[in-house]
């Protein structure tokens, strides 16, 4: 992402602590447990109890103390668009990030394409 940000020669990068989808370390390692049972990325934390994604925007806040209303956001997840934009960020491009797929994350790709509506570009 870091070398998109650098071809355009300007943008942030904003990283908010947020392990495991929201659901902390221990529960991301509990979470694995499940999917080495056979669930999907996508099952796993709901197995625990918990939300697919906890993750949370507010913290998109940061944009307006910089006066940043509008931004061209790198993402493959919709729900980000969703959720800045209830911020009151406004996304005005979507900029695509293409994984490249291999036989270790390609199981992962696929379930955030069909389970959580990641709009990722896959021939797998």
């Amino acid at each position: 992402m870091l070398q998109l940000i650098a071809a355009e020669g300007r943008g942030s990068l904003l990283y908010f602590r947020q392990e495991g989808r929201g659901i902390g370390l221990v529960n991301k390692i509990r979470a694995y447990g499940f999917q080495d049972r056979g669930l999907d990325t996508g099952q796993a934390n709901p197995a625990l109890g918990l939300p697919c994604d906890a993750r949370t925007y507010d913290t998109a806040a940061i944009l307006h103390l910089e006066e940043v209303s509008a931004v061209r956001l790198i993402t493959n997840n919709p729900a980000k668009i969703a959720e800045l934009g209830a911020h009151g960020v406004s996304v005005v491009e979507r900029v695509p990030f293409q994984p490249t797929p291999n036989p270790v994350n390609a199981e992962y790709l696929r379930t955030k394409v069909e389970r959580m509506g990641h709009r990722i570009p896959l021939d797998l």
